[in-house]
């Protein structure tokens, strides 16, 4: 079974979901302003973290999906995630989605995370098309 891969950025590294992550990424996700333009639940509960990890990993495994934590490289945290999901290999397409903690908004990460996100989508995924749509708040 192939490792998902990590990708790199200037200031970012873009690396698989781990358990480790729950308690930031509960913390982060849990935020009303996530919820608000996202399809992220509010209040996020205790063990969805756990269940929504488990679940990238398994699609990926299973060529569902891709989803990257994002995580800021000087510091070492974890600042938001990253997603083409879900892949359709029949037409070769996929959905980029992704939200990015509220302390970390307006720096540009975003943007960063998504042209290597994208590249890798094109590149390594040999994608034809990726789409990408909004939540309005």
């Amino acid at each position: 079974m192939p490792e998902q891969p990590t990708l790199h950025t200037e200031r970012l590294i873009l690396r698989p979901l781990v358990l480790d992550d729950t308690k930031d990424f509960q913390r982060l996700a849990g935020d009303w302003a996530i919820a608000s333009t996202t399809r992220v639940p509010h209040p996020y509960e205790d063990g969805m973290a756990e269940t929504w990890i488990t679940a990238r990993q398994e699609a990926f495994y299973s060529g569902k999906g891709v989803t990257f934590a994002i995580v800021h490289k000087e510091q070492s945290l974890l600042v938001g995630t990253i997603a083409l999901n879900p892949i359709n290999k029949e037409n070769e397409t996929s959905t980029l989605g992704y939200w990015m903690g509220k302390p970390y908004w307006n720096q540009g990460y975003c943007t960063e995370a998504a042209k290597a996100v994208l590249k890798y989508g094109f590149e390594v995924l040999h994608l034809n098309r990726i789409f990408a749509t909004h939540i309005a708040p």
